[in-house]
């Protein structure tokens, strides 16, 4: 870390914990700011942030990556439980990452059967200001029709297969289609 551009600051980074950023408040509402809102001095501390950060996860073992995402078959709630742990055990290291970034990784470990709500989710909230508390809230609602999609996709490997038996189901065996449209 020394060796490099702003060593000292990485170092300290590191030792000490990256930079709280500062907040502004528009129209009553308090916010962070957004990286180009910080001064120059802040901007070259929240990039040495970035590079400690990556430096120490160069060291981590693979299998440590592997915490964040989601374990095939694994219920909504019990994921959401695993990643509060591991978000909590992160706090208490001082490993701070921000609110968008933990919303971020929570919403992007789900598995492809969460896509649409996951896309939902990113289109109504702001990231910045929810926590993965309130997406899990919300995404739990939609957890039966995210497992039939995944069981429609585990008996239809085959996408045109998926589509013709999807186009064959006769109206009142395909449940899922209707209440999958209807908010």
């Amino acid at each position: 870390m020394q060796n490099r551009e702003h060593g000292r600051r990485i170092t300290e980074s590191v030792e000490h914990g990256p930079l709280i950023w500062p907040t502004v408040e528009e129209n009553g509402v308090i916010r962070i700011k957004k990286y180009d809102e910080l001064s120059a001095t802040e901007k070259i501390q929240a990039d040495c942030d970035m590079k400690a950060t990556n430096i120490i996860l160069q060291w981590l073992p693979t299998n440590i990556y592997s915490l964040f995402t989601h374990i095939k078959e694994e219920s909504l709630h019990t994921y959401y439980l695993r990643f509060t742990q591991l978000i909590n055990d992160m706090n208490n290291y001082k490993m701070k990452m921000e609110q968008f970034k933990v919303n971020t990784k929570f919403l992007n470990s789900l598995p492809p059967e969460w896509s649409k709500f996951v896309t939902d989710v990113k289109h109504m909230k702001d990231l910045h200001t929810s926590n993965y508390d309130q997406l899990h809230a919300y995404l739990e609602q939609h957890e039966l029709h995210a497992n039939e999609v995944r069981l429609m996709r585990e008996h239809n490997k085959d996408p045109l297969a998926f589509v013709a038996n999807q186009q064959m189901a006769p109206p009142h065996i395909n449940t899922y289609q209707s209440s999958y449209n209807n908010p």
